[in-house]
């Protein structure tokens, strides 16, 4: 066996991308949950590379700012000038004149390569000690690429752009992938040598393989076993075929790995998610970013999850979530939005059209419907009563709201933050808290209630309200009469006007 090579590995991110019709970079256009360049990145990070190139040009600035975030190690190379491919991995190696061993040179644009191919080229050419192999593809329709000649042996004759082919060539169907194995040395040697002589007065990359061969250098051709994974894009439209086509690898991956995907043909799954066995994903669901799904969780259908975490055995339905965090076996939804660092506690439920931010909600804890939760922390089996609203900012900063264990907190209701309601206690309905409310106490913060007699037939008289009221007068006249001196069992404490303490929440 051949020693281990030193690998360094070289990406051609510099083109503009024009019919892509853009201010982004065509590199930087995202894909299930990465740039096209990111899932190029990726692809070569099991070779172990000493370094990792990237070619730079259009865009240069945002292109290096993403290579910042997610590939430090990277270095960015700039071509000022697109002058082919042949002139871009020329830059990079006199960038990096130490680079010995194995260059792997790769296209930014093609986000279906599989790490497990870039190795078994790379194995390939090592092994062989070969002085550059490329990757080819069987493809249906060749139109556009360039294409694999072959001598009557079979060899690799030369690679052929399609804008330069003959008619015979352009009627192969064996293309050239652009991506690459190289010796460093021998690289570096004939890229020296390189004319622009063609179609576009560009260094083509591809015309190393024809002096190499000219020179009696041994080359070879790895085949693909997948021609998805050497595509391209040029345009949205083909962008949009590869998305699909990533769609469902990630789709079939998941379902072999014991997830039940409903309707795989509207569930979106960013590669970078995590979903533990026997979670359901029903229709109409995309999961993005970092999110992670349990086991025995039911998410969908008409969901959508950026960077949350959803516990085993919790439920999604119909809701948006960004940066959240849902505990085992709480609900969500329907109509439900938390924002980032809503967490809820297991057995949690946030309901219809509720809405979370910054808050943590307690075991078994209910916000069921209609309420606006902001910079809150509520304990442990407490109820929030419908169309309440956390009141968290006073136009300059944030307060934080504090409800405490098996509260029980009244409809509509106002919590001026900052503000505390401890443990058992309740709030009655329609209160605007801006006072603590101890520990088992009652909070009562409203007017008491005032009926003005007769108001309807004296300001509105002639509407069918002011008809209706003295219709029911009339019937109200008749019963009193009829019961007239019978005696009236109990009575009740008011409570801010209004019979009784209990008016405090729905669930």
């Amino acid at each position: 066996m051949p020693e281990p090579q030193t690998r360094t590995v070289v990406v051609l991110a510099a083109g503009e991308g024009k019919r892509m019709k853009s201010s982004l970079p065509k590199v930087l256009h995202p894909l299930l949950g990465r740039t096209l360049v990111g899932h190029v990145l990726n692809a070569a990070d099991p070779l172990g590379a000493a370094r990792t190139l990237v070619v730079v040009g259009h865009g240069a600035d945002q292109v290096r700012a993403h290579l910042a975030g997610i590939a430090p190690e990277a270095t960015a190379v700039h071509q000022a000038e697109q002058l082919g491919t042949g002139h871009a991995v020329r830059i990079a190696l006199e960038a990096a004149p130490e680079v010995t061993g194995t260059v792997v040179v790769l296209n930014g644009d093609v986000p279906l390569l599989r790490p497990e191919t870039v190795g078994e080229l790379v194995a390939a050419h090592e092994s062989e000690g070969a002085a550059a192999t490329v990757l080819a593809a069987q493809v249906p329709d060749p139109t556009g690429l360039g294409r694999i000649v072959r001598d009557a042996a079979g060899r690799l004759e030369q690679i052929v752009e399609q804008r330069d082919a003959t008619a015979a060539q352009l009627a192969l169907r064996e293309i050239n992938a652009g991506i690459y194995a190289f010796d460093a040395a021998r690289l570096r040697d004939v890229l020296g040598k390189l004319s622009t002589d063609n179609d576009q007065g560009e260094e083509y990359l591809t015309d190393v393989f024809k002096m190499l061969v000219s020179a009696g250098e041994p080359v070879g051709v790895h085949l693909a076993a997948d021609h998805s994974e050497t595509l391209g894009c040029n345009d949205r439209v083909e962008l949009a075929a590869l998305r699909r086509l990533l769609r469902d690898r990630v789709n079939e991956r998941w379902m072999r790995a014991g997830v039940s995907l409903l309707d795989p043909e509207t569930t979106w799954i960013d590669v970078t998610v995590a979903l533990d066995r026997d979670a359901v994903v029903d229709q109409n669901t995309q999961l993005r970013g970092g999110s992670v799904i349990g086991s025995g969780a039911v998410v969908g259908p008409d969901v959508t999850l950026i960077d949350t975490v959803v516990g085993p055995g919790a439920t999604v339905l119909r809701s948006h979530a960004v940066g959240a965090e849902v505990g085992p076996g709480a609900s969500v939804g329907p109509y439900a939005y938390l924002r980032p660092d809503a967490r809820l506690a297991e057995r949690a439920k946030v309901g219809t059209f509720v809405e979370v931010k910054n808050s943590e909600i307690g075991a078994g804890s209910k916000v069921p419907h209609l309420t606006y939760v902001g910079d809150a922390t509520i304990g442990e089996q407490s109820n929030i009563g419908a169309a309440s609203v956390f009141v968290n900012y006073d136009g300059v900063r944030k307060h934080r709201t504090v409800i405490g264990s098996h509260a029980r907190t009244g409809a509509d209701n106002m919590f001026v933050a900052p503000v505390e309601v401890g443990d058992g206690a309740y709030t009655a309905a329609g209160s605007v808290i801006i006072e603590n409310v101890p520990a088992g106490a009652m909070g009562v913060a409203r007017a008491r209630q005032r009926n003005i007699e007769g108001w309807v037939l004296k300001r509105r008289a002639g509407t069918a309200a002011a008809e209706a009221a003295e219709r029911a007068q009339g019937a109200s006249a008749g019963t009193s009469s009829a019961s007239e001196g019978e005696p009236i069992h109990g009575t009740a404490e008011s409570v801010g006007g209004r019979p009784g303490a209990g008016d405090t929440a729905t669930e």
